[in-house]
């Protein structure tokens, strides 16, 4: 087989690009570079960035990909960063088919990235913000040591998932202070009256009452802060917690990295199943050879596979996207279609409104998994691919299919899928019972809080805080906090008295 060059490259590149462009996708400039597998691995290590900052856990994870590809237990056809322009590395041991392919697929990311609101705020010079982390924490090193340097970004690391995913494209505080606290108002309620009149209308007395009134509340903020309940944890160690002007400084790098890669995995569905969607539609209408449809139809069956037991996101992506697409060909929405409660009928409904492929678009740039998997998953979609949803069974100790009913399979997908599937997590108090201890709240919403992680959260939590830290959550629906006060791990039955 002959081995595949740059200059191959180059030379597909414009055709491919052409045919994406027609097809109405709308992308950065991309830049395609050869690799072997060993640096492909090294840069999927890093994120797909050529340039980190040192860390032992991209070595680890750089090993676990090498080997995976050596012995046959992983291939990585492609990555493709969100950058402007776009870089994106291929595998040189791949064959020609399998370039096009993954070239298709990943001018459909490119688009993606471009156009879809929540990369709307990430950083599209990301390459270079990465190199400049990087040299900050090489000279950390170079002052305080490899060690406490090390050490450090091990508990970030840990607590880099407590951020407010949705704060990029909201605003859910107040104007506030330099410590937190919500500005307090000066002003008092007075009645109108006349100047002669005011001291019998508006008492000194009254309006003294009041003034203490407020003085007395914003004392109260001061000792119980923030004024609300903070969701992105990070930032708030980063205004509160007591750390070094290095540590401060590594800890916002870590948090702007988490936000950066943060739309990548409130997306994971939608991105994979609109490149995958994009790659078969150029792939079998333009690009294909008749030598090697066999070739190209091995592969993609096998991107699209369908895993018992575990979600494939490029299956459940590419079949959710040609499913809206037939449904607004078809006109299969709207209030007439959604009352009608005969089977038949709803299968063989088709308006012809032709519509499909302007509405794809419109969620490709709109919506997110939640979002998309929440509108757009049809009891008859769920009847067609046989979708059942799986929990585990506390009885035999396994997972096992739990029902088929589309309630329980729609709610499970979301449960996955809303924040990352993890928990929510908000800084209730940072001076809880006047001591300076952290209070944080988990919003409990069925699943209850893994008691290894939650140990392991509070005493990192701790190194940073350096005062002792709580968890209100539920346990065997009961309400109780876990406490970490630098040597115990201990639970504590809060009281509903």
């Amino acid at each position: 087989m002959k081995s595949i060059t740059q200059e191959d490259i180059a030379v597909l590149q414009p055709k491919i690009e052409k045919i994406a462009a027609d097809y109405g996708l709308d992308f950065f400039p991309v830049i395609f570079e050869l690799v072997d597998y060993d640096t492909v691995s090294q840069l999927a290590a890093y994120g797909g960035f050529p340039v980190r900052y040192p860390h032992w856990r991209f070595g680890m994870e750089y090993d676990q990909l090498s080997k995976g590809y050596r012995y046959g237990l992983q291939k990585i056809y492609e990555m493709v960063i969100n950058t402007n322009p776009c870089y994106a590395y291929l595998m040189k041991s791949n064959p020609l088919v399998d370039q096009k392919l993954v070239m298709a697929h990943v001018y459909a990311h490119c688009d993606f990235f471009k156009n879809n609101y929540y990369f709307s705020h990430t950083n599209r010079k990301m390459i270079d913000e990465m190199a400049n982390h990087a040299i900050r924490v090489r000279r950390y090193i170079d002052q305080v040591g490899l060690e406490a340097v090390e050490e450090f970004i091990d508990t970030c690391l840990t607590l880099e998932n407590l951020i407010d995913y949705h704060s990029p494209y909201i605003k859910r505080q107040a104007d506030v202070t330099g410590n937190g606290a919500v500005k307090p108002s000066s002003k008092v309620a007075k009645l109108r009256s006349k100047r002669y009149m005011e001291k019998y209308i508006n008492p000194p007395e009254l309006i003294e009452a009041q003034l203490e009134e407020q003085r007395a509340q914003q004392h109260e903020v001061q000792l119980s802060f923030p004024n609300e309940p903070e969701r992105d944890v990070l930032l708030f160690l980063m205004e509160h917690a007591p750390m070094a002007n290095w540590q401060y400084d590594v800890l916002g790098i870590i948090r702007e990295e988490a936000y950066y890669f943060a739309p990548q995995g409130m997306t994971k569905i939608m991105n994979e199943g609109w490149a995958t969607y994009w790659h078969s539609k150029m792939m079998t209408e333009k690009i294909l050879e008749p030598s090697e449809v066999i070739d190209y139809a091995e592969h993609h069956s096998g991107t699209i596979a369908n895993h018992p037991g575990r979600l494939n996101p490029y299956r459940m992506g590419v079949l959710l996207f040609q499913n809206i697409e037939e449904r607004w060909n078809k006109g299969q929405f709207g209030k007439k279609y959604d009352e009608c409660d005969d089977y038949t009928v709803k299968k063989n409904w088709n308006k012809n409104l032709g519509l499909g492929r302007e509405k794809i678009f419109e969620v490709r740039q709109h919506y997110n998994d939640v979002t998309f998997i929440d509108t757009f998953l049809t009891e008859e979609f769920c009847r067609e691919q046989n979708l059942f949803s799986f929990a585990y069974n506390k009885g035999n100790k396994r997972y096992e299919i739990e029902s088929r009913e589309f309630h329980y399979i729609k709610q499970r997908l979301l449960q996955s899928l809303t924040n990352l599937g993890q928990p929510i997590i908000r800084v209730l108090n940072g001076n809880y019972a006047n001591r300076g201890e952290l209070l944080l709240l988990h919003e409990f919403e069925s699943v209850e809080l893994d008691k290894n992680y939650a140990s392991e959260t509070l005493r990192n939590l701790y190194k940073l805080w350096k005062r002792p830290v709580h968890i209100q959550t539920k346990l065997d629906d009961k309400d109780i906090t876990w406490d970490y006060d630098g040597k115990d791990f201990k639970q504590t039955r809060i009281s509903n008295n």
